[in-house]
């Protein structure tokens, strides 16, 4: 798995988790056990992980407990820290207990790592024309050799 798909899964889980909130009215933790189910390794194992630990009420707030968990499962994908980062900006601002201010930070979170993909796909795109380049270039000069 490259970074571009890494960065497309990570968009797609704060999309799930911000259809939870809104349309399924669960909370954050409810909504971990719910995603735990649906989504491929790490990602389920770690959702699993918050929830199971959110559950046992140690005191531990939602923010540390859900970074503590997806920083290990972030480590395992091909991502820069930036990215991570990104990913987990809506934890910090979580403590917000209304539901509004929840979706608007992870959709701050969700935008930021659509940026990412954005500049991916633009960089990616170069690399496929200086291939194209290189390529009608080498050739010429393999033309050029031979005659």
């Amino acid at each position: 798995m490259g970074r571009l798909q890494a960065l497309r899964e990570l968009e797609e889980i704060l999309e799930l988790l911000m259809s939870e909130i809104r349309y399924g009215k669960a909370t954050l933790p409810e909504c971990c056990r719910r995603m735990a189910g649906r989504l491929k390794e790490p990602y389920g194992e770690a959702f699993r992980g918050v929830y199971e630990e959110m559950e046992k009420n140690t005191g531990t707030g939602f923010g540390d407990v859900f970074r503590k968990h997806m920083e290990g499962c972030l480590g395992k994908l091909p991502i820069k820290k930036e990215d991570g980062e990104n990913f987990l900006r809506f934890v910090s601002e979580s403590s917000f207990a209304e539901e509004k201010m929840q979706l608007r930070s992870i959709d701050i979170s969700k935008e930021l790592i659509h940026g990412g993909v954005e500049a991916l796909e633009r960089e990616n795109g170069e690399k496929c024309r200086l291939a194209v380049g290189l390529g009608a270039m080498s050739g010429l000069l393999l033309v050029i050799v031979l005659l």
